[in-house]
């Protein structure tokens, strides 16, 4: 099958690629996170998967669109579920772009994160499939995740603290102090 697959970064796409091809599926990386804030992380993280995609030889598709004012105008009224929208506006853009070209259909990386809401995130795949009339190819990659982890940090690639919106950077910095203070 001949899938599109959204990459959230480089070191989430490490096992998703490579579990991916042994099922024998046709991938072409899509990078499109309107997420990612600030801009130097999200530039640390499209270099990272640059290079790796190119170690891999893999064909990326970029949407290099840094989407600060765009993603906080729509998250910023209800903090607690940013991650609707988040993944709403990447997955509906990779889905659009994975039938307009032709591509028999699409996945994500973050389905590798046990970070993530999972089953939010397969809700919303198998939603916007419906809607946007293309397969969403599903795979529970959570199993691989401290794997591909290892295998980044062997590359090595850069490895972000952060799920990728400032409000998460925000949370990780919150709990850091937290814990220094106990």
């Amino acid at each position: 099958m001949k899938i599109l697959l959204h990459i959230c970064c480089a070191p989430c796409s490490v096992m998703s690629i490579k579990v991916m091809r042994e099922q024998r599926h046709e991938l072409t990386g899509y990078w499109y996170n309107p997420n990612i804030h600030p801009v130097t992380e999200y530039k640390a993280r499209l270099h990272a998967l640059r290079e790796y995609a190119k170690s891999v030889d893999l064909e990326l598709i970029e949407n290099d669109e840094y989407g600060l004012e765009m993603f906080t105008k729509n998250v910023i009224s209800d903090l607690s579920n940013r991650c609707d929208f988040c993944y709403e506006v990447r997955i509906r853009k990779v889905a659009i772009e994975a039938r307009e070209k032709g591509f028999d259909a699409f996945s994500t990386t973050l389905l590798i994160s046990p970070y993530q809401l999972h089953d939010k995130l397969v809700q919303t795949c198998e939603r916007i499939s419906k809607e946007e009339k293309i397969a969403f190819h599903y795979v529970d990659l959570r199993p691989y995740f401290r794997e591909g982890q290892k295998i980044a940090r062997e590359f090595p690639l850069y490895m972000q603290k952060y799920c990728g919106c400032i409000f998460s950077e925000e949370e990780r910095y919150l709990k850091k102090v937290r814990i220094e203070r106990t």
